[in-house]
């Protein structure tokens, strides 16, 4: 699947804002409250698309059942919001590929 999480943003409304304008250590603990399994990966990992930036490790949630991530998503001049969406199976595996299993 190609997908460009930043041109999914603007473009669809299929998402949710868990938090915005937060600091990481927020996020954190948003995605861990969230999420049913959480993952870390190395800031610069790329995810959907964008690479992903933040305080290592930055978390990453994912919901099989639901079939989404949660993820912090930092925009510059925004700041950072953790952001839950829609994601098929296959992109759910590459991501857990990335988990550097602390």
């Amino acid at each position: 699947m190609t997908f460009c999480l930043e041109t999914y943003l603007q473009e669809s409304e299929n998402y949710e804002i868990l938090i915005s304008r937060a600091g990481f250590k927020d996020c954190i603990e948003v995605i861990e409250d969230h999420a049913p399994e959480t993952i870390h990966v190395k800031p610069g990992e790329k995810i959907l698309g964008v690479r992903i930036i933040g305080i290592p490790p930055i978390t990453i949630g994912i919901d099989e059942k639901k079939g989404t991530i949660t993820l912090p998503y930092t925009k510059p001049c925004y700041g950072t919001a953790v952001v839950e969406l829609p994601v098929d199976k296959e992109e759910i595996v590459n991501i857990k590929a990335l988990d550097i299993k602390e």
